[in-house]
């Protein structure tokens, strides 16, 4: 971090040469020039906020947007400027001291964890923001846990110091609190008349003051002496560990130097040990060139980072790493498909140069693509490049095959690197297409949505005849209705989908069906006796089999009275729902010469597998969920409550990690509807939650009749409407 008067430095200049080259183009960058840093924090902490500050800093802007008036970088999607939150990830490239500085926004709010995985697969570093006025929340928590997961170098910056009531030193006695000592404030903000007028360089023991957007030095405040002791005789400790020869000078009594401190810090921010907390305010662009030369100064490169993949020819590990002479390769980790700039694949290059005109070699779809114009993206805008080297973000447009989680490489050394770890999508409801002549349009929108989201799922749901859209939260949904209906123009509507229950029989019956029509020349004749009885196996929906002897049914048509069968247990005669576990046995009938046919047996066979269904004890079965709640041990009580009145029956708790409890439960698939807003509400956020289909049981008696009345009314308007 620099004390130097901005404005000496050149400042406005800086300003005017980088709008101008990077308005129009951008630089080629090597490896060790190149910073990839990702910003996560709680839902409006001020991520967007910070980045546009820094891209103004920069240059990249003459003018700073705001969240609020929809004219930011990064936030470029409508749905985003509609709701003033930030919904997609976004890369912003700034050209910072002949760096480059590969900026990830993402969003904070919980339903678009999809998007923090890939653009957290595609950083090196991540600044965790926090509000000074809020203090840690549980996206703070969140976006830690996650730099832990991947063992990402990490800044805290402490935003809002322009807002009155922000502390900077509750959030670092908080997280000191959480994290341990590795909490190092390389900042402290100097408040006068309630107001933010400067800060002190903790390692220089420096005080600066604003003027205006300048920095200049000014005297320690008697107040801030002793926090500034206690923060920096923490730094010293921590520089004294990286060394014996520290070690001895430190207990000495010796000091260290500016240059060593700076370059003991460097390596403990690489390795994790140490967290440099920083502060500033996005709104008056306070705290920003510090911050920026500060991920210069400490933040690795992609060179300082591994990054290995497979070799599918050798089946060895390959080793990219970042390193610009090794074979061409690159990991996709995401698309772009927008109705307004088309579609681009966001890609991290993990070897060698990528060249305009480049042949690549795509494994999934064994196929050679030649990359045409490659392009680094400022949130939605493009900006065409000669060639990106090893450890940079680019981009393609256009080319249909490639997708996220692709590796790109060369037919000559095919490689693949490991898929990203997505959230799986447990928020289901049901969507219906409003103009029913546009179902199939429709399913192709939401298919290239579900390509840039990839937590989005379309299923289709045959045998409840209903298309069900899969996320991590209402929200997700409702964006996706509201981006159908104003950016496609065409509307969808969600509702709570159909479980899928399921029809079985407890008893025995035996029942006999004549099917006999005349009406002139030739009629329709058919005569089965059969038993039907439980099979006890509710993987298949029957098993047929036939006793006839003497020929009183012909051979020739057990195959029809077995498709009768087949077809009875499509939609059950209790609800209409999907029949399993019946065993059908055919042993006698009769026939007629002339009048009897497939067709005829067939009915005949369908009329008494209903008649037969129906005096065998028929029951509703209902799928039963294995289900897996990790949360806080304050919130186990209010949430095994919760369970019970859902008819979930709890199997045990385990402990997880630090004061969390993973409660284990078989629940019924129908009371999860909405679960995922109630456990949110219930564990402020910080719980989770997974489940997986595990059987069928018997339906209460109450359930089974209120949805066998539901049914009927449902079934009947189904037919309304096919007519």
């Amino acid at each position: 971090m620099r004390g130097e008067n901005i404005k000496d430095r050149g400042y406005s200049v800086r300003i005017h040469i980088n709008y101008r080259t990077g308005g129009i183009k951008m630089d080629v960058y090597t490896t060790d020039r190149i910073r990839n840093v990702v910003l996560l924090g709680h839902g409006g902490c001020g991520k967007t906020s910070l980045a546009e500050a820094m891209a103004y800093l920069s240059g990249i802007t003459s003018r700073m947007g705001k969240t609020d008036d929809g004219n930011t970088i990064s936030d470029y999607q409508k749905e985003e400027q509609k709701r003033h939150i930030s919904i997609g990830m976004s890369v912003i490239p700034i050209e910072w001291e002949g760096n480059k500085i590969n900026l990830i926004d993402t969003p904070g709010f919980f339903d678009f964890s999809g998007e923090v995985e890939e653009a957290v697969r595609a950083a090196d570093a991540a600044i965790i923001v926090v509000s000074g006025k809020n203090g840690i929340e549980v996206g703070t928590e969140k976006a830690w846990d996650i730099c832990e997961k991947y063992n990402l170098p990490r800044f805290v910056f402490v935003t809002d110091m322009d807002i009155d009531n922000a502390s900077y030193k509750n959030v670092v006695s908080d997280m000191t609190d959480r994290y341990g000592k590795k909490m190092a404030p390389f900042h402290m903000p100097i408040r006068e008349n309630e107001k933010f007028v400067g800060y002190i360089n903790v390692i220089a023991e420096q005080a600066y003051c604003w003027q205006g957007k300048d920095a200049v030095t000014c005297e320690t405040p008697d107040y801030s002496k002793e926090n500034l002791k206690l923060y920096r005789d923490t730094l010293m400790e921590t520089v004294a560990e990286t060394s014996e020869e520290f070690m001895d000078r430190y207990f000495g009594g010796g000091t260290f130097s500016e240059a060593e401190i700076r370059s003991a810090m460097r390596n403990n921010v690489i390795d994790g040990t140490i967290v440099p907390m920083c502060m500033g305010s996005s709104l008056l662009c306070q705290g920003m060139y510090t911050l920026l030369d500060d991920i210069i100064k400490y933040f690795p490169s992609p060179e300082n980072r591994q990054c290995a993949g497979i070799n599918l020819k050798t089946n060895e590990i390959f080793q990219a790493d970042y390193v610009f002479s090794n074979p061409k390769s690159a990991f996709v980790f995401k698309t772009i498909v927008d109705p307004y700039i088309g579609k681009y694949s966001l890609f991290k290059v993990c070897s060698g140069v990528l060249k305009t005109g480049d042949i690549i070699y795509l494994s999934r779809t064994d196929e050679e693509i030649k990359i045409g114009k490659i392009y680094a993206m400022q949130g939605n805008k493009a900006i065409e490049i000669p060639e990106i080297h090893a450890g940079d973000i680019g981009a393609v447009s256009k080319i249909g095959s490639i997708m996220t989680g692709d590796t790109l490489s060369t037919k000559a050394v095919t490689v693949t690197f490991a898929a990203m770890d997505i959230d799986q999508p447990y928020c289901v409801k049901r969507y219906k297409v409003i103009d029913k002549t546009q179902i199939d349009k429709a399913t192709q929108i939401l298919q290239k949505m579900a390509q840039e989201d990839q937590t989005l799922r379309i299923v289709n749901d045959s045998e409840n005849r209903q298309m069900l859209l899969r996320g991590i939260g209402d929200l997700q949904l409702e964006v996706v209705v509201s981006k159908m209906s104003e950016e496609y123009k065409m509307p969808i509507e969600l509702s709570k989908p159909k479980v899928a229950y399921r029809e079985t029989i407890k008893k025995n019956s035996d029942v006999e069906y004549k099917y006999k029509k005349q009406s002139g020349g030739h009629g329709q004749y058919g005569h089965v006796k059969m038993r039907f009885s439980p099979s006890g196996d509710f993987d298949k929906p029957y098993e047929f089999s036939q006793e006839v002897v003497g020929g009183a049914v012909p051979k020739n048509y057990f195959p029809a009275v077995e498709k009768g069968v087949a077809e009875g247990t499509q939609r059950g005669p209790l609800a209409a729902y999907p029949v399993v576990g019946v065993k059908a046995v055919l042993y006698d009938g009769s026939y007629h010469p002339v009048d009897s046919s497939d067709m005829a047996f067939k009915t005949a066979s369908l009329g008494a597998f209903k008649k037969g269904f129906m005096e065998a004890g028929p029951i509703l079965l209902e799928p039963i969920a294995s289900l897996k709640v990790n949360v806080p041990d304050g919130n186990t009580g209010d949430v095994m409550g919760d369970l019970n009145k859902r008819r979930g029956r709890v199997l045990g708790m385990t402990p997880t990690s630090a004061g969390y409890q993973m409660v284990e439960a078989d629940i019924p698939v129908s009371s999860m509807y909405g679960y995922c807003n109630v456990l949110r509400s219930m564990t402020a956020g910080k719980g989770s939650f997974s489940f997986e289909f595990s059987r069928y049981e018997q339906a209460p008696e109450d359930v089974q009749q209120k949805e066998i009345e539901d049914r009927a009314d449902k079934v009947a308007a189904e037919a309304d409407a096919d007519a």
